[in-house]
């Protein structure tokens, strides 16, 4: 569920290969102040004008395998902390015409993106097991036949919720060669799910949950969300253990973050009193470590995987992600673009409405195109969050310079004990320590280029 976003002021400054005026040490005073979901966030996407044609974009890619992703914008109903490009509608026609139009942009696509075969496949959202198990099925037809995926070298992850969690749906992607489920739950109280309007009982996850069990999907993924109206540190911890009983692979530990145009306003947060947030993490990160699970992030927690196919390559720092549908995002070495972006009922109906009608797909007309500052922060945002880290001579190999001169600040970093240089075979990496992995939302803030920040800030959410 990587997925929520929020964005505040923190005074960037405009200098040239610099970061900022604010200091570190100010900044982690505010560790929740923002969520880096995806650099450069959607909201600081605008018109391309001239529209660019696909074709050129991804003929001078030069990565070895692509990510193909498709987004199925449907909920069931829209959670109180979501921003997502997500459509509360349950009918099946309106799902049909949608996975027609899929289908459309991607036989006009696959000819473009053909050239390097495919090493992951997700279908997220919104709720992918909302469609009705002929659409759900339509969903791998559509990447294997149109697309060329082949699912025995490919990881493939879908994302579902207790409420769409059944028989028919989990036999068809385990035949569909599935290797990751991942369900949202957020919260085993039933007051807790309530406070976020998020309709859902503890009896319903369980029984979801006995059935994803019983199916054995190699990995399972189980998401909570921590700081919600209401919580306690007993609380959190129970549904913690509730999720640990399902022994699942990876878990994602959430904390929740509100905005404006979301249904939980921040100043319904406010009113709970402290703000107990990184103390619940903290919590949370001990008994994970306890139960033999290694931290990769803020949010991930997991065992060793091991994995019955012969899996392609695909390193996090490579871009080649070929999003299908309205709301999923394509990237390039140097454009990143999408359809539009809204968040409230009206806006996000109509976007999907232009989309589903739309006869070609074949350029881009929203997105961003990355100066070479940007491509430099994202493979330093991605490496850094991560607890792979920052090879240095990674960053040589790929830009030309040294990233400790390009960007002296990162050493306030070291200094403030939230990163550490190590030495691993011969080659110098920049990681956060344990602290510094808790206070990462900071940290990818401080990153952000003043240049980004003023496009997100000027985004208007309708």
């Amino acid at each position: 569920m990587d997925k929520q976003s929020q964005h505040t002021t923190t005074g960037h400054s405009t200098q040239s290969g610099s970061n900022i005026t604010t200091g570190l040490s100010e900044v982690l005073a505010f560790p929740y102040r923002s969520y880096l979901y995806s650099y450069p966030h959607k909201t600081a996407y605008r018109e391309l004008d001239p529209p660019l044609p696909l074709e050129s974009l991804w003929e001078k890619e030069n990565t070895d395998t692509y990510f193909l992703y498709m987004h199925i914008p449907f909920c069931a109903a829209r959670c109180g902390f979501c921003n997502l490009f997500t459509l509360p509608d349950r009918r099946d026609d309106t799902h049909e015409r949608y996975v027609d139009a899929l289908e459309r942009q991607a036989k006009q696509w696959a000819p473009i993106t053909s050239r390097r075969p495919y090493s992951r496949f997700a279908i997220g959202g919104g709720t992918p097991t909302l469609l009705n198990e002929v659409q759900l099925n339509r969903l791998f037809d559509i990447a294997e036949h149109v697309m060329g995926l082949d699912p025995s070298q490919a990881s493939i992850s879908v994302e579902t919720s207790p409420d769409t969690v059944t028989e028919a749906k989990l036999s068809i992607m385990k035949e569909r060669s599935v290797d990751r489920v991942s369900m949202g739950i957020q919260s085993f109280i039933e007051a807790e799910a309530s406070a976020i309007y998020r309709p859902q009982k503890p009896q319903e996850v369980e029984r979801a949950l006995e059935k994803l069990t019983r199916y054995d999907f190699p990995l399972l993924n189980l998401d909570l969300i921590y700081g919600l109206p209401g919580q306690t540190v007993e609380s959190w911890l129970y549904s913690l253990e509730r999720v640990l009983a399902y022994e699942p692979g990876e878990i994602f530990i959430y904390p929740l973050y509100t905005r404006e145009n979301t249904i939980v306003k921040p100043d319904d947060i406010l009113r709970q009193g402290p703000d107990i947030r990184m103390e619940l993490y903290k919590a949370a990160r001990e008994t994970l470590k306890s139960k033999g699970y290694v931290q990769y992030s803020m949010r991930r927690f997991a065992k060793e995987q091991s994995s019955a196919k012969v899996l392609l390559p695909y390193s996090c720092q490579e871009e080649g992600m070929v999003g299908l549908g309205c709301g999923a995002r394509s990237y390039t070495s140097e454009v990143h673009y999408a359809s539009k972006y809204g968040v409230s009922y009206k806006a996000t109906q109509s976007i999907i409405a232009d989309y589903v009608a739309t006869e070609r797909y074949d350029v881009a007309d929203y997105g961003i195109v990355l100066s070479r500052e940007e491509q430099r922060r994202r493979f330093i945002l991605k490496a850094l969050l991560h607890r792979e880290g920052l090879t240095l001579s990674d960053y040589h190999q790929r830009f030309g310079t040294d990233v400790m001169s390009d960007y002296v600040w990162l050493t306030e970093l070291l200094t403030e004990g939230m990163a550490q240089l190590e030495n691993d075979e011969g080659k110098q990496i920049l990681r956060l320590t344990e602290e510094g992995l808790g206070y990462s939302d900071a940290i990818g803030d401080w990153l952000i280029s003043a240049e980004v920040r003023e496009q997100m800030e000027g985004f208007v959410f309708s």
